[in-house]
């Protein structure tokens, strides 16, 4: 995944856990954004703004999950949850205007919590090891997608993401936590 990102900040000095978040999120909404383009060149059919809301949505649910289990027991639980809730906080920006830009005037933050909150309960079931997030964890995404996008209309999505892109943004994920972070990462 082509996805080029910012892990140093410009000023020196310590950086609270809401200031890494920021730099976290970013790193969150590029993969998700690139695993929607490069699918598109794929010839995978996104037919309608929903679709693709619903796609970037459950990429963000999936990445926003990776990057909690990184830092799980490596930072204390009171930052732990500070960076969680910063790293949705900052997201839940970047969904409502762009989908302000693409659809109009609308509260788009309240289901994307919605679903973001849904998501944390689902994939709390799933394994996630040294190496990463296990089948289940991947699979659910991949499950998660093909629903959104209609598997009957693009039959190869489940596996698409599972073999493609999950591994590629969980890349992605795991250097902006772990080097801004200041974690280790399997």
């Amino acid at each position: 995944m082509a996805v080029r990102i910012k892990t140093r900040f410009r000023k020196s000095g310590p950086k609270t856990v809401e200031e890494r978040a920021s730099v976290v999120a970013v790193a969150v909404w590029k993969a998700a954004h690139e695993a929607f383009r490069r699918m598109g060149k794929e010839n995978f059919n996104f037919t309608s703004p929903e679709q693709v809301t619903g796609f970037v949505t459950e990429f963000i649910a999936f990445l926003v999950q990776i990057a909690d289990r990184i830092v799980y027991g490596q930072i204390s639980e009171p930052d732990r949850a500070a960076f969680v809730n910063a790293l949705a906080r900052h997201l839940s920006r970047n969904i409502q205007d762009s989908q302000v830009e693409l659809r109009g005037p609308g509260d788009y933050v309240t289901p994307f919590f919605d679903t973001l909150n849904a998501r944390f309960r689902d994939y709390a079931e799933c394994e996630y090891g040294p190496a990463g997030p296990g089948y289940a964890f991947v699979r659910y995404l991949g499950e998660r997608v093909a629903e959104v996008m209609n598997a009957a209309d693009n039959k190869w999505v489940l596996e698409y993401v599972m073999e493609i892109e999950a591994p590629d943004a969980v890349k992605v994920v795991k250097k902006a936590v772990g080097e801004v972070m200041g974690v280790k990462v399997g």
